[in-house]
């Protein structure tokens, strides 16, 4: 196998031994001579990527795939390097070097040419393993503003065998929604939910948006495995290959937060709530669940099997309970959770409290919190956050990006680039970089 590097486009052309020529750009690749699929020839050199003329090749796929200019400090920001932390912060404090934010006209724009859109936003548009093709995994991202974020959140996770549910806020602006629905028509496996809900902090309507993609991804012709939900201030932390290799090892299991509640969460549905504008309990007391088994308390991600979700709308009991959920405060902390702990759902635990399970054990997603922040030799479950706060949660800074890459979770919550735009570059580039080159 020889390669060469080819015009301005920086398209990179490999030849394979069996006299294939595969062209190698942002899209797809151009097969001439003998006919073989681009997942086939390019397992074949990720299978063989200790040959040298193989590594040339990935190099010149790598450069041609690149996200943006490499930044110099990145590496030394993974390492954990402080000094390389505290370059990059003051480089954020430059203004001249801050790029403004693409805009929903910027994307109502892009999207006019697809084909252009996916190439010049370099999206990734086939498995890069037999392994990743197999294993297709369903998303739910419910979003209602910042579309650039949205973007290259979807950009990580975007592979073509997956499939990707969008649950777009109705309160959202109407720009907004445009946007995002001028993105998804250039793609076959992302589409908007049909139906949409008015997202109301705390109220039902947090998990009704979830559960309307769930059920519209129950029929959708891709037959996924698991099911991962996502918010717009999310972002991985594990390619898509890691994702599928720990959702194997899963073998069925659910991942998500459920423990014992505090007595304080358990007023939460001891009343009726009234959503208006807000949602605001009232002096009317509710029923007692109708389960057998205890209520636990969690958050709103997490990573489930098909066959979960599938039970949900099959299972008249299940549909009682979610009914009686609708009036309580804040549900998406504890439905899921509880549900995790009925024996009857598929790829539960039993309520014993043996097996309650953190945030910090779950997978699904990793948060700091900001009354939890603190000295780890002291006790404190994490180390202090190095961006900012909003709602008591860190929106990651440069300094925990080291940390971040530590952990088990295959997604981390918030991201946001106006708050600290280095951070999200240096882990769009690594997860880029580790996707291309097959690395664990």
């Amino acid at each position: 196998m020889t390669c060469m590097k080819m015009n301005k486009r920086r398209i990179a052309k490999c030849r394979l031994v069996s006299g294939a020529v595969i062209t190698l750009t942002g899209v797809a690749f151009l097969f001439i001579g003998n006919l073989y699929s681009c997942e086939d020839a390019m397992l074949g050199i990720w299978g063989n990527s200790g040959d040298a003329s193989n590594r040339r090749c990935l190099d010149q796929f790598y450069t041609t795939l690149q996200l943006s200019a490499p930044l110099p400090v990145c590496p030394r920001i993974i390492r954990g390097d402080q000094a390389a932390v505290e370059e990059a912060l003051l480089n954020s404090l430059d203004v001249s070097r801050n790029k403004s934010p693409l805009t929903e006209n910027h994307y109502l724009n892009m999207t006019k040419d697809c084909a252009t859109f996916i190439e010049e936003r370099k999206y990734l548009t086939f498995a890069f393993s037999k392994g990743e093709r197999n294993f297709p995994i369903a998303y739910s991202i419910v979003i209602h503003e910042n579309i650039e974020m949205f973007e290259r959140l979807l950009r990580s996770i975007y592979t073509p065998q997956n499939v990707y549910c969008i649950h777009v806020d109705r309160k959202s602006a109407a720009s907004f929604q445009l946007a995002v629905r001028a993105i998804a028509a250039c793609f076959h496996n992302v589409f908007i939910a049909s139906k949409l809900e008015k997202v109301i902090y705390a109220s039902w309507s947090r998990v009704q948006a979830d559960l309307n993609c769930m059920e519209e991804l129950l029929q959708s012709p891709v037959h996924w495995r698991y099911l991962i939900n996502l918010c717009g201030q999310d972002f991985p932390i594990k390619t898509n290959a890691e994702i599928v290799r720990t959702l194997i090892v899963l073998n069925g299991k659910n991942s998500m937060e459920s423990e014992l509640p505090a007595a304080s969460k358990k007023e939460r549905w001891f009343f009726h709530h009234e959503v208006k504008d807000q949602i605001s309990r009232t002096a009317e007391k509710k029923s007692s669940p109708p389960i057998s088994t205890p209520m636990f308390t969690g958050n709103a991600y997490f990573v489930a099997a098909r066959e979960f979700v599938n039970h949900l709308f099959e299972s008249p009991e299940i549909q009682k309970f979610l009914k009686w959920a609708e009036d309580t405060y804040s549900p998406d902390e504890h439905v899921w959770a509880t549900l995790q702990r009925i024996p009857t759902v598929p790829g539960s635990d039993p309520p014993n409290e043996k097996y309650q399970v953190s945030d910090m054990a779950a997978i699904s997603r990793l948060v700091k919190w900001s009354y939890m922040e603190g000295d780890i030799y002291k006790g404190a479950p994490y180390p202090k956050c190095t961006g900012a706060h909003r709602r008591a949660v860190c929106i990651y800074g440069s300094g925990d990006l080291h940390w971040i890459l530590q952990q088990h979770h295959l997604f981390a919550n918030k991201f946001d680039p106006e708050v600290d735009n280095t951070v999200l570059q240096c882990l769009e580039e690594y997860l880029r970089y580790k996707t291309i080159y097959g690395l664990m």
